[in-house]
């Protein structure tokens, strides 16, 4: 693993984020039946998360520009990935059978590791970035 595969992930990830975002908020109920089917069947929530997976593809595309951002999105990502997996194993018998519902929980535990090693990998190969300069220190481009 390197940078360069490292912000070709981010994209990826920004591009799968904001397309599954802009599904759930345009076709709700396509979302619900192919794979959000947890009854009862609520339209307006479900595009209520979407604007989370829009904001999130947004921060994992800005993160491939700025290294910075690498390892605090990823670890939110992998935090946010891991708690939704806890959630379905909760909710492992609600889902529309005991296939689905246990692929969902593997899937999104998945997703969190990867997830979390990912970040540790961004953490490890951050490259320095410089820090601006405080303000009243001559030279400073921001003043």
């Amino acid at each position: 693993m390197n940078e360069a595969r490292l912000r070709t992930i981010l994209l990826v990830a920004a591009i799968y984020h904001l397309l599954l975002g802009a599904f759930m908020a345009f076709a709700p109920g396509g979302f619900y039946d192919s794979l959000g089917k947890f009854p009862p069947e609520n339209h307006h929530y479900i595009k209520d998360v979407s604007t989370f997976y829009i904001a999130l593809g947004v921060v994992f595309f800005v993160s491939v520009r700025r290294p910075s951002w690498r390892t605090p999105v990823l670890v939110f990502a992998a935090l946010e990935y891991a708690l939704h997996a806890i959630n379905h194993l909760v909710d492992v018998n609600d889902a529309s059978s005991d296939l689905t519902g246990w692929f969902d929980f593997f899937a999104l535990a998945l997703i969190a590791l990867i997830l979390g090693a990912l970040a540790s990998f961004a953490w490890r190969i951050r490259p320095d970035e410089p820090e601006p300069a405080p303000q009243g220190v001559p030279g400073n481009p921001l003043e």
